[in-house]
């Protein structure tokens, strides 16, 4: 079985969709690995705490400063710079973090931790729609 998400971002951070999972998972109540693939190279995935806000403002900003955009003079060395000063980093951002999840589902429920999460980290500035397809096999 397979379907595909569409995410829609507001600017870098992340963004839950675990109930959307759930809700496509529980139909079928069977077991078997769910993999989860985001169709973009300027994002990712991520499994992460949904208990604590701060948890997602900390990653943000951790990844903001590791890789700032390139109007900082520390990545004057760049050279893809014609799509705007965020998104090369957002590539690298991707490069740095998985596109791609496996998660087992067991009787129609993907079997994340208690305080367990999936997230799109969208690492461009402006508003975009993404992709996420799912396979449950």
């Amino acid at each position: 079985m397979q379907t595909i998400f569409s995410l829609p971002t507001r600017g870098p951070g992340l963004y839950e969709f675990t109930a959307q999972v759930r809700d496509w998972c529980a139909p079928h109540r069977g077991e078997g690995l769910l993999t989860l693939f985001v169709r973009h190279t300027s994002c990712s995935l991520v499994i992460q705490e949904n208990a604590d806000p701060e948890v997602q403002t900390d990653l943000r900003n951790f990844f903001a400063r590791l890789v700032p955009p390139t109007s900082d003079p520390s990545m004057a060395y760049l050279t893809h710079t014609y799509e705007g000063p965020d998104d090369m980093p957002a590539h690298i951002k991707a490069a740095l973090l998985p596109v791609s999840l496996g998660v087992p589902v067991k009787d129609g429920r993907p079997l994340l931790g208690t305080w367990q999460g999936l997230y799109l980290f969208e690492h461009r500035t402006a508003p975009h729609t993404r992709q996420v397809a799912a396979h449950l096999g």
